[in-house]
């Protein structure tokens, strides 16, 4: 090309013309035929080939194809298709700042060097991040022996940028921000925490979360651990249950707050559930147990058997009359039991106590007999007689029925006899299978008797 003229050569006109061509050859079928064969009046120019570019006619493709390559192959595209800034532009810079850590995020690292005033950690940046002296300073002797080099590690990030330009970052906010994290998780799946009592206030129990502080209301305190509480203030009532291991819910997180509710009473619910169906598929009927009482109710006591509750009926405390479970039982007092029926389906045990005890009716098969006259405490009146307690074996309650009060005809046995009254009556039924036992006010004197009973009071002489 020549560049000594302001204006165009007639060589330089053809070596347009020529390349003109070419590219129009290397164009297949993009773009008509639009050359004459006569070159175009040049244009002055300067001798940049960008304005050589300019001195194209606008109809010429070839030329646009070459300007239009020569544009992309000074971008470099990315793997994403987009053309990525020049290093060192401003939006070079925009786009390092957006993939910076920023304060609050949860990194892993993996430490780099130690020293006794700081860890240093690779997050994945052109800095490495450091855990300063101050809070190694903090840390337990377990903590510190996590922190060695070439270990990954989870951290907190403090501040991306401190005024030294180091990303101060916290390896115990990192293992709190977990534990919070778990207790949301066990927030969605119900499940159960083993913990220990750290302390209380008045309000309740402090229970340690991994390192979050929980803290457990006394209305969600466990029904044995609050049988336990005496006392009046905090210290009495649960000065002595620290350290105690405990089972947990998780209730309510509040992270803002730094709130950690937990339920004992939830988790001892449902663990009792657990370990009732596991008990209830290995009690046997017949099976004798040593269990504690936890409740008393009017129909009878639930006693603990390992586990599990189930209930002494009030018919089954004892062989003698009993009006209410607490004339003979109190809470927490152990009693033996024997398992006297399983039901898996409503998951329910029944238990007797009553029969660990010497049965007396089989003192009555073996010293009682029909016409044997007995003294007897009335316990109890209805329409149909009076339920009597003897007063030599007072496990044993027999019946008078009303017909067996008078020769007279009664309306009520209160027309007869009154509740406490001590009577004389006379054996007329017994039924040691069926434990029922018939006794008779009006045959006390009766003739039919007369020869038994000088022959019991000849044998009583000698």
């Amino acid at each position: 090309m020549n560049s000594n003229l302001p204006g165009l050569g007639e060589s330089e006109e053809v070596e347009i013309t020529d390349s003109t061509a070419e590219s129009e050859e290397t164009q297949v079928d993009t773009a008509p035929d639009t050359s004459t064969g006569e070159p175009e009046p040049a244009k002055a120019s300067s001798t940049s080939d960008a304005d050589e570019t300019e001195a194209l006619p606008p109809d010429a493709p070839a030329a646009e194809a070459e300007v239009d390559a020569s544009e992309a192959e000074s971008q470099v595209v990315d793997t994403a298709g987009e053309a990525a800034p020049a290093e060192g532009s401003w939006l070079g810079q925009e786009a390092a700042e957006v993939n910076m850590p920023k304060r609050g995020d949860m990194l892993d690292g993996k430490i780099t060097a130690t020293s006794p005033t700081a860890v240093y950690v690779d997050v994945g940046g052109k800095t490495e991040g450091v855990i300063p002296g101050r809070e190694l300073e903090r840390m337990n002797r377990e903590t510190l022996e996590m922190l060695k080099e070439g270990e990954t590690i989870p951290v907190y990030v403090v501040n991306p940028s401190d005024v030294n330009g180091n990303m101060v970052l916290s390896f115990n906010r990192a293992l709190e921000e977990q534990d919070w994290r778990m207790a949301q998780e066990h927030v969605k799946s119900k499940q159960v925490y083993e913990g220990r009592i750290s302390g209380y206030n008045k309000g309740g129990l402090i229970v340690r979360f991994g390192r979050v502080r929980g803290f457990v209301p006394q209305s969600q305190i466990g029904p044995d651990r609050r049988r336990e509480m005496q006392g009046e203030t905090p210290e009495e009532r649960w000065g002595a249950m620290v350290n105690e291991p405990i089972s947990v819910k998780v209730m309510e997180v509040d992270r803002g707050r730094n709130r950690l509710i937990l339920s004992e009473r939830a988790a001892t619910r449902e663990s009792r559930e657990s370990r009732k169906e596991n008990l209830i598929s290995d009690l046997r009927v017949g099976e004798v147990r040593t269990g504690r009482v936890v409740s008393l109710v009017d129909f009878g006591a639930f006693v603990d058997v390992g586990g599990a509750e189930g209930l002494v009926h009030l018919t089954e405390m004892s062989w003698a009359h009993v009006t209410h479970p607490r004339d003979l039982l109190t809470i927490g007092q152990e009693v033996k039991v024997e398992v006297i029926s399983v039901d898996p389906d409503n998951k329910r045990i029944g238990l007797s106590m009553k029969r660990q005890e010497e049965d007396p009716w089989d003192t009555v098969a073996t010293t009682y007999s029909i016409g044997q006259l007995v003294q007897g405490v009335v316990t109890k009146l209805t329409k149909f007689g009076a339920f009597v307690r003897l007063v030599d074996l007072p496990e044993i309650e027999g019946l008078v029925h009303i017909s067996e009060l008078s020769d007279q005809r009664v309306s009520h046995p209160r027309e007869v006899v009154n509740d406490n009254e001590t009577l004389t009556l006379r054996v007329v039924k017994m039924d040691i299978e069926q434990r029922r036992l018939g006794l008779s006010l009006k045959r006390v004197n009766s003739a039919e008797y007369l020869d038994l009973d000088w022959f019991s009071g000849d044998e009583d002489n000698e």
